[in-house]
């Protein structure tokens, strides 16, 4: 049986009546997505591929009768951003999980320039701007949650994923600061920090993994977690991985996580 969030009644209460997910088509996104329809909030999903988002919208809202509609949006773009904004404009949303996002490896030198820029648009960007933008909102009504995603690596710096771990570092730092100030609004703050996961990130990044959760177990749990922790590791693995780092030096960390990516790009 799936994992569902624990108190949907509730979650719903307080982040209801509409989420809106980024990154929706696949993953941690869609997932959530799924999580989320199954505790009946209506849904705006957001990502490049609009005929994956349409199929996706038509059988959840037809599984679980919610209202679910889709913005085809690049969020490297201020146009992706813009659509997002006026897409939602006369909804009532209390939650924004903002899962899109993507990773580059290998050596830095050797990596084109405008593919580490439009990583650092879609990571860093699109997730400042959607914050700011839900975290008014959702302060303006007194209730709400942003969900946004670091990752393992975003906690020291990472050799052969320098500039992804770097946007993974802003994105955590944020949502530290945040939670910690829009706590007093009513707002819920949550960054969720898994290490590998079965998506398409890791082709598109160049990595192999091993060990990789699915993306509902990632998902959910960081669901639940939201309104308790500013920060969840998901997965035993992420668990380990940061305890064991967090009481060494930021170097010997680093050092740590460059032989750990070098292993998990040697193939390419």
């Amino acid at each position: 049986m799936p994992a569902r969030l624990h108190h949907p009644d509730r979650f719903r209460a307080r982040y209801g009546p509409w989420a809106v997910v980024t990154g929706a088509s696949d993953g941690i996104g869609r997932a959530t997505a799924e999580a989320l329809a199954g505790a009946g909030l209506h849904l705006v999903l957001v990502a490049r591929r609009l005929d994956v988002l349409d199929g996706l919208a038509a059988a959840l809202a037809a599984d679980h009768g919610v209202d679910v509609r889709t913005v085809g949006a690049d969020l490297s773009t201020d146009a992706g951003s813009d659509a997002v904004e006026a897409a939602t404009a006369g909804l009532d949303v209390g939650l924004l999980v903002a899962a899109a996002g993507f990773g580059t490896s290998g050596a830095f030198l050797d990596a084109d320039l405008g593919r580490e820029m439009n990583m650092l648009d879609v990571n860093v960007r699109a997730v400042l701007r959607a914050s700011h933008h839900f975290g008014r909102r959702f302060a303006a009504r007194g209730r709400g949650g942003l969900v946004l995603f670091g990752s393992i690596v975003g906690f020291q710096g990472t050799p052969r994923a320098a500039a992804y771990a770097a946007t993974k570092a802003f994105v955590q730092t944020l949502a530290e600061g945040l939670h910690a100030e829009l706590a007093p609004r009513g707002v819920d703050v949550l960054s969720s920090a898994p290490g590998p996961v079965q998506t398409g990130f890791a082709a598109r990044a160049a990595m192999q993994m091993g060990r990789a959760l699915a993306p509902a177990d990632v998902a959910v749990p960081t669901l639940n977690a939201l309104g308790h922790k500013p920060t969840l590791l998901p997965g035993a693995l992420s668990k380990v991985l940061g305890l064991s780092l967090a009481p060494l030096p930021r170097s010997v960390r680093t050092r740590i996580m460059g032989t750990v990516m070098a292993g998990m790009t040697a193939h390419a």
